[in-house]
């Protein structure tokens, strides 16, 4: 498509389900080879000399596919319009050479094709998706009469009844997926797909030979994006539910396809009970009393998850990468639709953009989320929801889980200093942990972490001189492992099993430095950082571990071995 869209925009366009319309996709490029291979038919009719070289549906069939490719480069030879042309090419050639395949072999070998092209594309949701539209189109169609009825009420028909079937049978794909499904999204298919495919792309295309052509198409999408908008203002316009585990996806699938196929509704309801076990997914919480926490892997910034038994807090929001993309619209939000979670509170430690970039993204999709943090009363943020003050000295309990501010200090002052000097600290304490404290026995009786935000070396001289409860189990450290912070006395006095660090991979300002980490391994505290593990996952159940996301779903690509792996972690 030639037409510029904003975020705001693809947020509709995904609520709606009609995403795959407004960009350069499958549907475009085989519209594009069709209207090709028909004005390419038509010429070559009108010359006998060519018609008798080569014949006239040979010449259209070939000079289609090949103008298709010739478009799909020009519009920037996108991953789906390889697998376009890939699959165009394969049907071409097979009905050129004569032969007529039953329609699983025809799938199987264009399925074989665009591996053999790209063996990344079984990683890639989009092939997901087309191959498996593609064969429950064909399945669903299987033994029917094509000319049954050509009228324009039979052709509607028809048309409804296969954007019924695609529907029903990606619904459970797209929920694995993505973890979100668009209740709206056949009504606004059935709108979106005549008018883009008719309307909207051959104007775009158009513009190619005469420039007015895109202001026309620009129009064009007005009244679209308008009914769209309205269906996506609609109460559950949108679904979303925690991605189940692989093999209830893969029921979930099934049940779907098996829905769709061509045969007695009797027959067809005994794919309903496939689908419970995805629909009905919980994923596992901490049970009553624990706690756990992910430091997402967000670059160079900060957003750490803690949850209870029943309830979640997000401390920080990540950065903003640029004016149209941030933390919280491309990890954030993902992450927490795709693990089910509503957060319950928001921290923001300090304004700095790469502790709030996401939030307001994050916030949008967080109706019910209230926020905490120092952050002045003037700051934008206070327009998208009211951010109240973290003390030191206040706290509360969730699920037998206590919280605890540590920093700033009642009388803080956000508007003067360094943003970083304000930051919230936050403790959190299991319940054997919080009970050891209360009875006055050591900090190790149970788990507990330290979130401390961007304090610097005044900061924790002054937390260590109050006596406040510093010893944890997990230390988020201080300010990225910036060389203003972690000093010795304060290490000494949390000392934690093991440091986070959230830091952007090769990031400009050398974070964590070099001297700031051999401190740490001085101190025989593990020092674990997200640019080289990934997202960090610990339990308070099970506290001496922690789990990196590159170990447990390491790739072909990431070719350092295990001991070569934890060496750079504690020794950079």
């Amino acid at each position: 498509m030639f037409v510029l869209f904003h975020r705001a925009d693809w947020d509709v366009f995904r609520a709606t389900g009609v995403a795959h319309l407004m960009s350069i996709s499958g549907l475009h490029i085989t519209l594009f080879a069709w209207l090709a291979a028909r004005v390419v038919g038509a010429g070559w009719r009108r010359s006998g000399r060519l018609c008798l070289a080569v014949p006239a549906p040979t010449a259209a069939l070939a000079c289609g596919v090949l103008l298709a490719a010739g478009y799909a480069l020009f519009s920037g030879w996108g991953v789906p319009a390889q697998r376009t042309v890939c699959m165009l090419a394969v049907v071409a050639l097979l009905r050129l050479s004569g032969r007529r395949w039953p329609w699983p072999q025809v799938w199987l070998l264009a399925c074989a094709a665009v591996l053999l092209l790209d063996p990344w594309a079984l990683l890639q949701a989009g092939f997901w998706l087309s191959f498996v539209a593609v064969a429950v189109l064909f399945a669903s169609s299987a033994g029917v009469d094509s000319a049954a009825d050509t009228s324009a009420w039979g052709r509607s028909v028809s048309l409804l009844r296969e954007q019924w079937v695609v529907t029903l049978a990606l619904t459970p794909l797209s929920l694995l997926l993505f973890g979100q499904v668009s209740v709206v999204g056949l009504l606004a298919n059935l709108v979106a797909i005549p008018w883009t495919t008719l309307v909207v792309t051959p104007l775009a295309l158009g513009g190619v030979l005469w420039a007015p052509l895109w202001d026309a198409a620009a129009w064009a999408v007005r009244p679209l994006s308008a009914g769209l908008q309205w269906l996506a203002g609609w109460p559950g316009a949108q679904v979303s539910l925690a991605i189940a585990s692989l093999w209830a996806g893969a029921a979930a699938v099934a049940g779907g396809t098996f829905l769709a196929l061509r045969l007695p509704w009797m027959v067809r309801l005994l794919g309903l009970p496939l689908l419970l076990p995805a629909l009905w997914w919980v994923p596992p919480r901490p049970a009553p009393g624990h706690f756990d926490l992910l430091a997402a892997d967000v670059g160079q910034g900060q957003a750490v998850i803690v949850r209870t038994a029943r309830h979640a807090l997000l401390y920080d929001a990540g950065p903003r990468y640029h004016q149209d993309s941030d933390a919280g619209d491309r990890v954030l939000v993902p992450l927490l639709r795709a693990t089910g979670e509503r957060l319950d509170r928001l921290v923001l430690s300090h304004r700095d953009v790469d502790h709030t970039g996401g939030a307001a993204a994050l916030l949008g999709q967080q109706p019910q989320a209230d926020v905490r943090g120092s952050v002045e009363a003037g700051h934008p943020l206070h327009q998208v929801r009211p951010i109240g003050r973290c003390v030191a000295g206040e706290g509360w309990d969730w699920d037998g889980v206590q919280f605890q501010w540590l920093h700033p200090p009642p009388d803080d002052d956000l508007a003067r200093g360094k943003p970083n000097t304000h930051s919230c600290v936050l403790r959190i304490d299991a319940a054997s942990s919080a009970n050891a404290r209360e009875a006055g026995g050591g900090h190790r009786a149970g788990a507990s972490a330290l979130l401390a935000g961007d304090i610097e070396r005044a900061q924790e001289a002054a937390l260590v001189a109050s006596g406040a409860p510093l010893r944890a189990d997990v230390l988020l450290v201080p300010h990225h492992g910036s060389r203003t912070s972690s000093s010795p006395a304060f290490l000494q006095a949390v000392a934690p099993r093991t440091a986070w660090v959230q830091a952007g991979y090769r990031n400009r300002f050398g974070h964590p430095a070099r001297d700031v980490a051999a401190r740490y391994a001085a101190e025989g505290i593990e020092l674990v950082r997200t640019d080289l593990c990934g997202a960090i996952s610990w339990s308070s159940v099970r506290r001496e571990q922690v789990g990196c996301e590159r170990d447990r779903t390491r790739r072909y690509w990431h070719h350092a071995s295990p001991e070569v792996f934890r060496t750079e972690r504690g020794s950079e």
